[in-house]
């Protein structure tokens, strides 16, 4: 078997190359992902030369070095932020002592547990993406679509550098599990829901990288409190590459809208059938994608009560989102939240201990940020004066899992019966039609500065460069 050099072929500040039992393990596992990638990764792209960002260090000038490169050559690094001294928990019943650099024997399985659940993420959203090159709106949105794809696949090898680092032989079969599961796959799915549904178009994309990859944002940050040294700074790390991946969600959806607006104002009409005439996508449309990505993307910071979450937080495995910024005692034992239930069918607002709603706290923390997100939307529709304002729905619209699993709720919060919801769910939620229609429109434009007609043009280009700048080459 062919040695990998350490320093050029994985980008590292681990040692790596100092570390024998680990450069077994992953010249084990590096094939493996490489034809994982060639199989499942974005379709018939293998040969492109993309201007891709990659890191080559945690420092400002080496996280982010724009150059050429073939995807399958791309350098996936493995690396942490840089280690802070005397770094103590800062939460649960450790709180006060040492952060762990070893994992402490009695919470083995449930940091194997949190780390697999991350991991197994970042190659379904590769997988849920992989035919979108195809039908690219631009050779911009191309490159940022491969840039997302590398980056979650660098994120991949940071969770599988922990798990071989610190988990030995359970750690290296888990590694090995990562690649085992597909996305959609009915034998062997993904472990999240949200990560075996489809991402069949441009605007599902942009849908699931604004909130699903919040929901990455939300759970890294909680992570990133963690007792245990080396995963906060992995994925303290990681967090510097998810914002590009909401960058690419909220601006391209913003882009959608923009189009949208002008061609409204052009043909003065607000007819969604004479707008999807002429070729883009209506607003209401808009609102029916945000709606099911937002709904999904709740159900994945689990149960609204959740004694596991209780545990990882007592433990000191995972946080909340900016720990050090809240001011009760981080421990929480006397604190207590309030949640939303179902009493006789209509919704009740009820205290719980805080504990056991973590879940909750962290959702709630997402939506104020989704929410941000959405009235940026709003205003692109404002500025063109349109009187038309996209939503979030209520948290318990849609929903699978926890307290409002099955319920039928409509997008404003009223409890409804099984006949409203079906009268109501091609007004509240995208249709087969729907989705015909944006497919239909979906057509890749690799010309340098040529769009799609449904989209806008950036404002500007990736580091600097035009917006006609050749972002991909086809060779």
């Amino acid at each position: 078997m062919t040695s990998i050099d350490y320093s050029e072929k994985i980008p590292n500040n681990v040692n790596l190359a100092g570390d024998r039992t680990l450069q077994r393990a992953l010249e084990q596992w590096q094939p493996n992902f490489i034809s994982w990638w060639k199989d499942m990764g974005p379709e018939g792209s293998q040969a492109f030369d993309v201007y891709l960002r990659t890191a080559v260090s945690v420092d400002p000038g080496g996280w982010a070095h724009f150059d050429y490169v073939k995807m399958p050559e791309y350098r996936w690094g493995i690396f942490m932020s840089p280690a802070q001294q005397d770094r103590q928990i800062q939460f649960g019943e450790h709180k006060g002592q040492p952060a762990w650099q070893e994992v402490p024997g009695e919470h083995r399985a449930n940091l194997r547990r949190i780390i697999v659940t991350q991991g197994d993420t970042e190659p379904a959203s590769v997988e849920q993406q992989r035919h979108l090159g195809l039908t690219a709106p631009s050779s911009y949105d191309l490159r940022n679509l491969f840039q997302v794809n590398v980056e979650e696949g660098r994120h991949l090898w940071a969770m599988v550098y922990l798990l071989q680092r610190y988990f030995g032989r359970d750690g290296r079969e888990e590694a090995e599990a990562l690649l085992g599961r597909r996305s959609g796959d009915q034998d062997n799915p993904r472990i999240l829901g949200a990560f075996n549904e489809r991402t069949p178009d441009w605007l599902a994309f942009f849908m699931f990288t604004y909130f699903t990859d919040r929901d990455g944002k939300f759970q890294l940050s909680a992570l990133a409190e963690s007792g245990f040294d080396p995963l906060a700074r992995t994925t303290k790390f990681m967090l510097t590459e998810e914002a590009h991946h909401m960058f690419v969600g909220e601006s391209g959806v913003s882009r959608v809208i923009q189009r949208t607006c002008a061609v409204m104002n052009q043909l003065k009409t607000d007819d969604p059938q004479k707008l999807r005439a002429a070729g883009v996508i209506d607003l209401e449309t808009v609102q029916r994608y945000l709606n099911f990505h937002y709904s999904v993307t709740l159900d994945l910071f689990g149960a609204d009560q959740s004694s596991n979450a209780a545990m990882f937080y007592s433990a000191g495995l995972k946080g909340r989102f900016e720990e050090n910024k809240r001011s009760d005692d981080h421990q929480l034992k006397d604190a207590s939240y309030k949640i939303l239930g179902v009493d006789g069918g209509a919704l009740v607002e009820r205290e719980v201990p805080m504990l056991n709603a973590l879940n909750e706290v962290l959702r709630d923390d997402f939506i104020k940020d989704s929410i941000g997100g959405v009235s940026r939307w709003n205003k692109v529709i404002e500025k063109a004066g349109i009187p038309f304002r996209l939503a979030v729905p209520h948290k318990a619209f849609n929903r699978q899992i926890g307290t409002f699993a099955g319920l039928k709720v409509s997008p404003d919060g009223r409890v409804v019966g099984q006949e409203e919801w079906q009268r109501n769910q091609s007004v509240w939620l995208p249709t087969a039609e729907d989705r015909a229609f944006v497919a239909s429109l979906m057509g890749r434009v690799v010309e340098p500065g040529k769009f799609a007609n449904w989209i806008a043009p950036p404002p500007m280009g990736i580091n600097k460069q035009p917006i006609e700048f050749e972002y991909v080459r086809f060779n």
